[in-house]
């Protein structure tokens, strides 16, 4: 199950990946980071049998980290082309 359980957390963690590489990360990812884990705790829910609610947290922080990541993805670009940190 746990295999399962990781198999939803590699779509999650590659999107964070894709959005912050490339540019320098002087914007707060504090809540991309919290997000992310909230996916994870979702599936290690699922994983060890609480399915109902193991879904909710993992799709709720799959929505949370796509948010976040938009936000932090736009302030790192514009970070980049002003030059400001």
């Amino acid at each position: 199950m746990l295999t399962r359980s990781r198999f939803w957390t590699v779509p999650a963690f590659a999107a964070i990946v894709a959005l912050s590489s490339g540019v320098a990360a002087a914007a707060d990812k504090t809540k991309v980071d919290a997000a992310t884990k909230r996916v994870d705790r979702g599936a290690k829910q699922i994983g060890q049998g609480h399915v109902g609610p193991g879904f909710k947290e993992m799709f709720a922080g799959i929505g949370h980290t796509v948010v976040e990541g938009a936000k932090f993805s736009g302030q790192t670009i514009k970070e980049a082309f002003t030059g400001k940190k």
